[in-house]
């Protein structure tokens, strides 16, 4: 798309209300372009109409109406979640009409260099880990995107002296074009979101497009142990720094085992270097290799953390941010609400909320992380997936089931077939916080001494609840009155 000035005194349609939509919309308008901005919620579901309204940006609620979308209109923004089947799309691609997502005109307006991250997994808390990273290291970054910050709106703050530090999701990144990110990172890809992508192949497509306008000037940090990622190395045009946790790289950030004769440097600062730790360690193109910390000192647990702590490494050792402070962050930061959080412990039973597993692949690794018996509660948003992949999980760690939610038959089958004695079904007829209440009663009685409670999901929260955080909320508020 062109830069928003050029559509001064054209016509711009943004679909979707919400934090991007807004933002959209006061740009274009600002900058002189004639916005309509449409929601298929009622009037009184849209709280942000009438601060629009009141800029003179015309507003329609309630549906898309057949002449919303003309031979006259020149651009248009859709909110990231609205699938590419409606008719306003579907319309606007027989009208030659560009479609973009918000991603695409903040790299139009931003200034500041970008730092992007994606994935299927993991997102949330490396994105708040490398903000951190650079805050410390006073790099002064902004963290916007899917995180909860309007991409735009941030965009529009920084200045050259800043780094925007970017979650992306895959439904924002297939609405770009010319998007171009200083750094992107892929943290893994696995099968998700088919409902929306309606193939593997265009899933993986979107997350790719990270890459799709990088040059050798920039940096694309891939996990090497994901095939997707590995794949995707030999065609990216960036340099690419790599990480892993199964292999010694020839160059990059990686997991070995302490001590080792190759490791020569004096930055580490970890409690520990007793024989056989492992460690976060980086080898620089000139094969010298820095210990950053031990796996054992990082602040928040779980293997798949330990990815994110690889990946996060590597955004900030490419920025230039110094060894000791990747290290202090790594061991201070304890996690992001609703990801493996702790909630509380009664009767000598741990809970905890891991809300935004919304796939199966991330459950699988939250229950792996634990050593005690696991009582889960699961199901949610029905995507058409088997979860057979639960199956060995089941068997082997986890105790009882609490299911809930549109898959909660889906997930019962794998719960009977591993051979679970211990399993509940809650009734979703009943309000929200009512379902996730007796979820959490169940699960309560289910426990002993020493097991833990895991809401993980494996499904998207959209059947029963406004969004993952909404269903963590009140997971976490129904365990507090237990």
């Amino acid at each position: 798309m062109k830069h928003p000035q050029a559509y001064r005194n054209q016509q711009v349609v943004i679909l979707g209300l919400a934090l991007s939509g807004v933002a959209v919309a006061k740009l274009f308008h600002e900058l002189g372009a004639i916005v309509t901005v449409n929601d298929k919620k009622e009037r009184d579901q849209c709280p942000e109409a009438d601060e629009l309204t009141a800029l003179g940006i015309s507003v329609i609620c309630g549906g898309h109406p057949d002449s919303l979308v003309h031979k006259d209109v020149k651009l248009i923004v859709k909110n990231p979640g609205i699938p590419y089947t409606i008719e306003p799309i579907r319309k606007a691609e027989q009208l030659g009409i560009e479609v973009v997502t918000e991603v695409e005109v903040a790299n139009q307006v931003c200034t500041a260099p970008m730092v992007c991250i994606t994935g299927s997994n993991g997102k949330t808390t490396t994105t708040t880990w490398i903000g951190l990273m650079l805050e410390k290291a006073g790099l002064k970054p902004i963290v916007a995107g899917n995180i909860g910050r309007a991409l735009t709106e941030a965009a529009l703050e920084a200045g050259p002296d800043n780094h925007m530090v970017v979650e992306l999701s895959s439904f924002q990144l297939k609405g770009t074009q010319d998007f171009h990110p200083r750094i992107a990172c892929l943290l893994n890809v696995y099968e998700t979101h088919l409902d929306y992508h309606g193939s593997l192949d265009d899933y993986i497509a979107s997350k790719a497009k990270l890459f799709a306008n990088q040059t050798s000037e920039d940096t694309a940090i891939l996990n090497w142990d994901n095939p997707t990622c590995r794949r995707l190395i030999g065609e990216v045009k960036a340099s690419v720094l790599p990480f892993s946790i199964k292999e010694q790289l020839e160059y990059g950030v990686y997991v070995q085992t302490w001590p080792s004769g190759e490791i020569a440097g004096t930055s580490l600062q970890s409690t520990s270097t007793e024989i056989g730790d492992k460690h976060i360690v980086y080898r620089d193109r000139n094969g010298i290799v820095h210990p950053i910390i031990a796996v054992k000192d990082i602040g928040i647990p779980a293997s798949f953390n330990v990815e994110n702590a690889l990946a996060a490494s590597c955004a900030a050792l490419t920025l230039g941010v110094p060894f000791a402070v990747i290290e202090g962050e790594l061991r201070d930061f304890r996690g992001v609400e609703h990801r493996l959080e702790y909630v509380a412990t009664y009767n000598e039973v741990q809970y905890y909320n891991n809300s935004k597993a919304t796939n199966a692949t991330a459950t699988i690794a939250t229950i792996e992380s634990f050593e005690q018996d696991v009582i889960l509660i699961a199901g949610g948003l029905d995507r058409g997936s088997d979860y057979m992949e639960l199956l060995p999980v089941f068997q082997d760690r986890v105790k009882g089931l609490v299911a809930i939610g549109e898959t909660k038959y889906k997930i019962v089958e794998i719960a009977k077939m591993a051979g679970m004695s211990k399993i509940k079904i809650v009734d979703t007829d009943k309000q929200a916080k009512d379902t996730i209440a007796e979820a959490v009663r169940e699960a309560a009685a289910m426990a002993k001494p020493g097991d833990v409670v895991l809401l993980s999901p494996a499904c998207a929260s959209w059947d029963m609840f406004t969004s993952y955080e909404e269903r963590g909320s009140m997971f976490k508020q129904s365990v507090h009155t237990l």
